[in-house]
């Protein structure tokens, strides 16, 4: 479908592909234009498939063209997207299995995932290793799988209350990205690390500034001894960052964003944090 905007920002829709895919049809969320800032181009081809058979994989070979069209849109196989490029929103997954396939009933593997243009899966989250007993080899192996087939790893790391309190912080993040530094070796520049204290997920506590920077740092400087690149790489902040600290947080060198957990189901201290980002 063609959408043409007039002066009020009204849009009148043109079918221009549909004899290509008969069983298609044209979906345009427009409410996402207003609640976070894309901005449509004057005119825009809205383009995602789903077949009236139930096959959802034309929805993620479209995705996908709008991915690799994003920062220069262009036509591509009668597709074509065009957003602000200073606003990047990117479709992630919670988890992803240490399997390439095979019978593991319920997993979900990382070809899955691509399959529906995901760019990011978070791996080693603590409720993970703490409910689901996944140990620093899984975590490893989640993050090559994930790599292996073009999406960016969030590896999470992170103390307990009892370890931070032993004086064991350090050695215990630095421990379970070990682990995915060995698996992955050279790739390991195309991760993102989360710091996530575990002691301050959800409970409303959080590590002061100063704090979690000491632990970026250490993660900083683990990262440097493995890769050149470790100076571009993010290393984001995952506890409890909310309207009221993310400014003083991302004022730290080393942290570089925000894994938001709870404070994103509130529209406006969400946005607080975006602002504070920028």
């Amino acid at each position: 479908y063609r959408a043409s905007y007039d002066e009020n920002g009204r849009a009148q829709y043109k079918k221009v592909w549909g004899q290509r895919y008969p069983h298609s049809i044209g979906l345009f969320y427009s409410a996402l234009t207003q609640q976070v800032g894309l901005k449509p181009m004057e005119e825009e081809y809205i383009t995602m498939g789903m077949s009236a058979y139930g096959d959802l994989s034309l929805v993620g070979r479209m995705s996908q063209y709008a991915v690799a069209d994003y920062h220069t849109p262009r036509m591509a196989e009668n597709f074509h997207i065009g957003f602000d490029p200073a606003v990047f929103v990117g479709l992630g997954a919670q988890d992803v299995s240490a399997q390439a396939g095979g019978a593991y009933t319920g997993e979900v593997s990382a070809a899955m995932l691509r399959d529906f243009a995901c760019r990011y899966a978070i791996v080693g989250h603590s409720e993970r290793r703490q409910y689901h007993g996944e140990t620093d080899a899984v975590v490893a192996a989640k993050a090559q799988q994930a790599l292996a087939h073009g999406i960016t790893p969030i590896v999470c790391v992170g103390e307990t209350l009892a370890q931070r309190e032993a004086g064991q912080t350090f050695d215990v993040v630095k421990r379970q990205l070990a682990a995915v530094i060995h698996a992955n070796g050279p790739c390991i520049s195309e991760v993102v690390v989360a710091y996530e204290p575990v002691w301050a997920i959800g409970t409303g506590k959080t590590a002061s500034a100063e704090q979690a920077q000491q632990v970026h740092a250490v993660l900083r400087a683990q990262l440097q001894a493995a890769t050149a690149q470790a100076s571009r790489m993010r290393i984001v902040y995952g506890g409890s960052m909310n309207a009221g600290n993310a400014a003083g947080l991302l004022a730290q060198p080393d942290i570089n964003g925000g894994l938001i957990g709870g404070a994103s189901l509130k529209a406006a201290d969400f946005l607080a944090i975006i602002g504070a980002a920028r």
